[in-house]
């Protein structure tokens, strides 16, 4: 089975963010950005994309550690 990407939203009461991936919480974090390094972590083990959604839950930024080559993903 293929894995699921891995997203970080808000976490149910808005005042952190969750990693997850297949709809399950991986883990919960205060700052979006130490969200970011556990998030890129998992994605690079599992060769998935990062979905980082902002405040209002919309797509934010996505990043590819799958295997697709660099000239693909213009992002980073």
């Amino acid at each position: 089975m293929a894995k699921k990407d891995v997203h970080i939203v808000r976490d149910k009461s808005g005042a952190g963010w969750d990693v997850k991936q297949g709809g399950q919480v991986q883990s919960t974090h205060r700052t979006q950005g130490r969200a970011i390094e556990r998030d890129t972590a998992i994605a690079k083990q599992d060769k998935v994309d990062v979905v980082t959604h902002g405040r209002d839950g919309k797509i934010r930024s996505k990043d590819s550690y799958g295997n697709e080559t660099a000239r693909r993903d213009t992002e980073h």
